[in-house]
């Protein structure tokens, strides 16, 4: 019997089933852990050969306890994933916060108390005792405590330590296949529980979707750090030096080069501590301007006022340049590959958005001419259009604003509601998701009131839970955080505008990893005119996608991003409200427009 068989016959054995979920620990070098509704199978083998041939045969739900700890290794071995169940990502939006630890997302998912954070959490706290599950656990001392909580010594890891045998170690891995598995059923009973908000449902739930979308968005996020940005190191080396200069050869020409940095400044400013911004306040505040802040938004209004503001944005564009972006981020973050990394996370700890680090989710556009296509390829970017006012349409369910979503602009059918000019009808958009009511603001919110009270009886409401220090949702479920009411009003006051933005922050969020999951998929499925899944996606940054595919997939590409954000928006909003998308093919990111 061939190798083939043999492990079609034991994932027979185990009931593994063609599309239903299975769990997966990979224990590298080893092989992997395996978990399906009969219960654990070890596997001896090269885990990304392993996996790639599951994969071919059953098409699965990988459930796994996270990403970064699973996937990583596989998606470096050049095996795709199409479709998992992360149970991290699953927790954060069931329970909210950043917390996504396996005793964390064991115990919620279990009806049992939080257990300490890991670092705290000690085996002697649980006991030795047995959990039987399926009989799975039976008359063993090892993951389950009496308590019924998970042990430190395997959310911790130790119990796959290279201590144990290697046959060991795999019967470990497959015996934490099965916790998973049945963490995820847990999960997904309490998903399926959950209401649907969509004005028309259809299944499955919406809850249940966009768990799947998280799920794929951790996936991705592995990805991404895998994959990495292109950068034309040659053009991000000239703009770092025509910005900062040479690098410096040392300690003294570094001090140099920071005073010439300072120099233009300081003529004008007087001898103040550039880098302390309580110093430039006051002394800007001795020029005549009357500013809470020195942001460098607000000093852009002030252009052409006094020649210091113009030199003080200079010099703050260089400053970020020759600090974070300078000669030694192109050192340690591009590779010799000229591709930029970083870790990327699926959902930060409030609204839930994809975030990544060295510097990717923060270039300055400076450096935007350095991100380029390599040879034979093309930089196909995607922006999503008034994301945050289309997203309040739906989750208020505001008629008037829905229609509005029916243009490209939708600003300018706002602005014929309030019967103004387009630049008024963004500001009154934008204060009412903000919270902002002073000045010009405050006159366009009240317009906004009378024009869409739906949409503002929303808002109002989601600021009333915040300072009241009621816990706030996203579309998809996701509960925001917000803390206690117990505060002085000023903070109070902060966590209602917080609270009141948040519920759409986070939506729109929802929103971009459900799309970009989708283009994912179409990529890997052949969504160019050259099939065999050669586009990537490069960069998630918040509203925008940024995908790098062969030059004779651009047009397919282009048209991938428009059709999966058609699909995603009607099956994640229950039609009404439309999305859109301006999309680009460029050779340079600064090309975009």
């Amino acid at each position: 019997m061939d190798a083939a068989s043999d492990l079609a016959g034991a994932l027979h054995r185990v009931g593994a089933r063609t599309g239903e979920p299975l769990g997966l620990v990979v224990v590298p070098g080893l092989g992997v852990g395996l978990a399906a509704a009969g219960g654990p199978l070890p596997l001896p083998g090269e885990p990304a050969e392993l996996v790639r041939r599951v994969e071919r045969g059953l098409a699965p739900r990988w459930t796994w306890w996270s990403a970064a700890g699973t996937a990583a290794p596989l998606v470096a071995g050049g095996v795709h994933l199409a479709r998992c169940h992360d149970v991290a990502a699953v927790h954060r939006l069931l329970v909210g916060g950043s917390r996504d630890d396996p005793g964390a997302a064991w115990a919620a998912a279990h009806g049992l108390p939080e257990p300490p954070p890991p670092a705290q959490h000690r085996e002697a706290a649980h006991g030795t005792g047995l959990l039987d599950l399926d009989g799975t656990l039976a008359g063993d001392a090892g993951p389950v405590g009496e308590d019924g909580r998970l042990t430190a010594g395997w959310t911790e890891g130790r119990a796959f330590g290279p201590d144990a045998e290697p046959a060991e170690r795999l019967q470990r891995a497959a015996r934490w296949a099965v916790l998973a598995l049945h963490t995820a059923a847990g999960q997904q009973r309490a998903l399926a529980a959950r209401p649907d908000p969509r004005p028309h449902p259809a299944p499955p739930p919406l809850p249940v979707q966009t768990a799947w979308s998280e799920s794929a968005a951790a996936l991705l996020a592995v990805e991404l750090e895998r994959t990495g940005l292109p950068v034309d190191r040659a053009t991000a080396q000239a703009v770092v030096v025509a910005e900062v200069g040479p690098r410096p050869d040392g300690p003294a020409a570094e001090a140099a080069a920071r005073a010439a940095r300072d120099a233009p400044v300081r003529e004008l400013l007087g001898p103040v501590d550039l880098r302390n911004p309580a110093q430039v306040l006051t002394a800007l505040r001795q020029l005549g301007f009357d500013v809470p802040d020195t942001r460098a938004w607000r000093l852009e209004r002030l252009r052409g006022a006094h020649p210091v503001v113009e030199a003080l944005l200079r010099w703050r564009r260089a400053e970020r340049l020759a600090t974070t972006y300078g000669h030694g981020w192109l050192e340690h973050h591009v590779g010799a590959d000229g591709r930029l990394r970083g870790a990327w996370s699926a959902s930060d700890g409030g609204g839930g958005r994809m975030t990544a680090q060295a510097g990717l989710h923060n270039l300055p556009a400076e450096l935007r001419p350095a991100v380029a296509a390599e040879p034979g390829h093309v930089l196909v970017r995607a922006d999503l259009g008034q994301v945050e006012p289309r997203v309040l349409a739906v989750l208020s369910g505001d008629a008037g604003l829905a229609a509005a979503t029916r243009d490209d602009d939708l600003y300018a059918p706002v602005a014929a509601a309030l019967g103004a000019d387009r630049a008024t009808a963004k500001v009154a958009v934008l204060a009412a998701m903000y919270g902002q009511t002073s000045g010009a603001a405050g006159e366009a919110l009240r317009r906004m009131e009378r024009a869409y009270p739906a949409a503002l009886a929303f808002l109002r409401a989601a600021e009333e839970d915040g300072r009241a220090g009621r816990d706030v949702s996203t579309w998809g479920g996701r509960p925001v955080r917000v803390g206690s009411a117990d505060l002085p009003e000023e903070a109070r006051a902060v966590r209602g505008r917080f609270a009141r933005n948040a519920v759409v922050q986070g939506t729109a969020a929802e929103l971009f990893k459900a799309w970009a999951a989708a283009v994912r998929a179409g990529l890997a499925t052949g969504g160019g005119a050259h099939a065999g899944g050669a586009g990537r996606v490069v960069l998630c940054l918040h509203d925008e996608l940024l995908l790098h595919v062969p030059e004779p997939d651009a047009d397919a590409a282009a048209d991938l991003l428009r059709s999966a954000l058609e699909a995603t928006a009607r099956r994640w909003a229950g039609g009404g409200v439309r999305f859109v998308a301006d999309v680009a093919v460029v050779r340079r990111w600064s090309d975009a427009k």
